[in-house]
Order: C-alpha cells, then structure tokens, then sequence
C-alpha cells in the first residue's frame, strides 16, 4: 500500500472543511484592568434590578453555578430565572481579593467577594463568597461563559478599622 502525499492529505482536509482552511479566531487582547472592568459591569446590571440586564452579562451556552441555588443554570432562560429572586435581596458586590488569569480569548477571574443584600425588612447583611468567572471573547465581545460562587465554608473575621 502506497503512503498518502502532502498534497493529498492537503486536498482531502480542504474537502472535509468545506474548501476552505479554517482560520483561528484572533487573539483579543485584554489587560487585567480591562478583565477587573468586566465584574464591575456585571455588579451594576444587578443594580438595573432588571434580570434580563443580568442575563446580557453572560453568553448563552454559560453555566451558572451560583451561591443560593442548587441546580446549575445551563441556559440563558434557567440564568435568568436565578436572577428574578435574587435581585429582590438588592445584591452589590466588592472583590475583596483576586487573580487574573489571561489567554487567547479567554481569562478567569477568581477570588473573594462580599455581598451586601437585603433581607425583605430592608435590613443589610454581608455574605462573604469565594467566586470564580471564566470570560470568553467571541466576535470582540466579553462575556460570562462560566460563573461559579460559593459561601465561606468558615466564618470571615470583620476588619476593625
């Protein structure tokens, strides 16, 4: 049996792809402060109160693993039906520490946060979590693909000014 050439194999991967070779997306380049930028746009569309606004925030194949609910939201319609009851609490969010991690159209935020919600009095209560976002670029655009936050497992100490 007589080998495949190059340009035959060549050929073959040029019918298979549809005639053409496949061109990787271009690398988007993205600093850590643009990444820290996009938690922050995320926090202040909590603030719209509005869950669709949220929802904008990720792409639609994300998966939300999120603090108070134990069924992972897979789907733009299941993600923003998460928002609905929590933005009745008010959340705000403050990064108390973080990494970022960064590639070719692709970066991680990770850490630790603080939420301030409302309890249906009104009053505050702060809820310590460790989070982690996996932002994609698609088409020049950066968004959630993978969003997970848990509670403390230990209680936080306050910080006493």
């Amino acid at each position: 049996m007589k080998s495949l050439s190059l340009p035959l194999l060549a050929a073959a991967a040029l019918t298979l792809s549809g005639g053409a070779l496949a061109k990787a997306p271009a690398c988007a380049k993205a600093g850590d402060a643009a990444i820290a930028s996009l938690f922050e746009q995320w926090n202040a569309s909590l603030a719209t109160q509005n869950p669709a606004k949220v929802a904008d925030r990720y792409w639609p194949d994300a998966v939300l693993l999120a603090t108070v609910s134990n069924t992972p939201r897979t789907d733009r319609a299941s993600i923003q039906a998460y928002f609905v009851d929590f933005l009745r609490k008010h959340p705000q969010g403050k990064i108390d520490s973080r990494t970022i991690k960064i590639n070719c159209n692709m970066a991680v935020d990770m850490g630790t946060y603080t939420f301030t919600l409302q309890d249906k009095d009104g009053h505050a209560q702060q809820v310590a979590a460790r989070y982690t976002y996996v932002y994609e670029n698609r088409g020049g655009s950066w968004k959630i693909l993978h969003h997970h936050s848990s509670a403390m497992p230990e209680p936080v100490a306050s910080a006493k000014p």
